[in-house]
């Protein structure tokens, strides 16, 4: 009997699946197995997935594949190469032994079995793991390093572009051979980040206030939905609509990139410090005074609502200013997309505690009013009623059972007679059938009145 093969192929980026890495392994496993005279029973691919960034629990494929393991659905994993399981050294090698505990055998095209019939074999299956997570953090020093230089000499290292900004291709080629994008401005969506700028600065608009106004004129982001108050606080946040490339902590000065003024922007960045020291603390902190802290929801869009604080300036005869905070239950929902949920943004956390609490209050009250037996009599009246209709259900379904008894003697009849579409075995059959069902009608409405006398003599006591 041929052995049964799971077989995982596994790339960290997405490039590789265009530089087909994935048709490669696959083409080496399959041979491999045909070499061995095993049979390929499924196939498991990874694409994107970083063996050393994600965790074994975070990996679908390969968690569909320890229960199958577990199911004892194969006999052999192969792979092409053991790192395709994992990079983690404190974490893949157990996986391996994991999968040898359960009966499974584990190849890789490239270097054999993976055994643990000694100490050295658990030694060397570690030592593996430990070489190749090694080996991916060097990996990832190197790149982090190439990108930092790359933006040092003012060249795009990818991602996705800035809103204000589109990706371009200038002729420029990689040392892959492959010509890459860079950026420029995109005028007609640069024009919105000066429009959020001016509101900002100049008009002393908030980030919601923003994204109100351009909602209202219609002014959308690129999936042609609206600009949520948080991308609007980005944008705002982001250094790089002042001309430069930013990668980590390089910062290269690309002129031709600016559509911020960087007097601008410091404003801007100025305005926003102050607003967050006249709000103060983290609004969190004011949970402890709200009753429905986390447990309510919004009624229209069905977003949970979260705790927001803010500044309330009221002006005294006097002339003075006073300023109190207030906090409020408030729906994320409705601030980040307006006219995408029909509720209310906000709600007063006093007003609406306090009506919660009075409805809780009220309910506790009818409680204490009604006695014991009033309930038991509620719930037996309830039950009694229920049992009824179950009653009726029953007696006009065992009347529909019978009445299918009777036409189908009446069609025993025309048999006889030889004037029936219907043969004998089939009458026989569908007659045994339906007399099947009339005792079972007839026992359900049996058992069900008995029930509802048992009901009525608890009631009598």
């Amino acid at each position: 009997m041929k052995k049964r093969v799971y077989t995982l192929y596994r790339v960290s980026t997405l490039g590789q699946v265009d530089k087909d890495d994935i048709p490669m392994q696959k083409e080496a496993c399959r041979a491999f197995a045909k070499e061995q005279g095993w049979e390929i029973v499924k196939e498991f691919s990874e694409k994107g997935v970083s063996g050393f960034k994600k965790s074994a629990k975070g990996r679908d494929q390969l968690q569909q594949i320890q229960q199958a393991a577990v199911a004892r659905e194969f006999d052999v994993l192969l792979v092409f190469m053991f790192d395709r399981l994992g990079r983690r050294d404190d974490e893949t090698p157990f996986i391996v032994e994991w999968f040898v505990k359960q009966g499974v055998e584990v190849w890789s095209t490239q270097e054999g079995q993976q055994r643990f019939d000694t100490h050295v074999d658990k030694l060397m299956n570690y030592i593996r793991y430990w070489q190749a997570s090694g080996e991916s953090i060097k990996t990832s020093v190197r790149t982090r390093t190439r990108m930092e230089q790359l933006t040092a000499e003012g060249l795009y290292t990818g991602g996705i572009a800035a809103y204000g900004y589109r990706l371009v291709k200038r002729g420029r080629i990689n040392k892959r051979n492959h010509e890459v994008y860079d950026l420029e401005i995109d005028e007609k969506e640069a024009e919105v980040v000066r429009l959020i700028f001016q509101k900002y600065v100049y008009e002393g608009y908030g980030a919601r206030r923003i994204c109100n106004y351009l909602c209202e004129h219609n002014i959308m982001g690129r999936n042609g939905k609206n600009i949520p108050n948080v991308s609007i606080v980005r944008m705002i946040q982001n250094k790089s609509y002042t001309g430069y490339l930013i990668n980590g902590n390089v910062e290269t000065a690309c002129p031709e990139l600016q559509i911020i003024d960087p007097d601008l922007f410091e404003r801007a960045q100025e305005a926003r410090h102050a607003r967050k020291r006249e709000r103060g603390a983290n609004p969190l902190s004011y949970s402890s005074q709200a009753l429905l802290c986390g447990i309510v929801f919004c009624a229209h869009c069905g977003n949970r609502l979260s705790l927001a604080s803010g500044v309330r300036k009221r002006i005294r005869a006097d002339g003075t200013v006073t300023r109190e905070k207030r906090i409020r239950y408030s729906c994320n929902y409705n601030v980040r997309h307006p006219g995408q949920c029909d509720g209310q943004s906000g709600y007063g956390v006093i007003t609406l505690d306090n009506i919660v609490e009075s409805v809780v209050r009220m309910k506790f009250a009818e409680i204490r009013e009604c006695s014991k037996r009033k309930l038991l009599e509620e719930m037996r009246g309830k039950e009694q009623e229920r049992v009824k209709q179950e009653i009726d259900r029953l007696e006009k379904e065992l009347e529909t059972k019978r009445q299918e008894q009777d036409i189908l003697k009446a069609e025993t009849i025309l048999v006889i007679q030889g004037k029936s579409a219907l043969d004998r075995d089939t009458l026989a059959e569908m007659m045994a059938e339906t007399k099947t069902a009339v005792i079972k009608a007839g026992e359900d409405l049996q058992k069900a009145k008995a029930e509802e006398k048992a009901l009525q003599e608890a009631t009598k006591k």
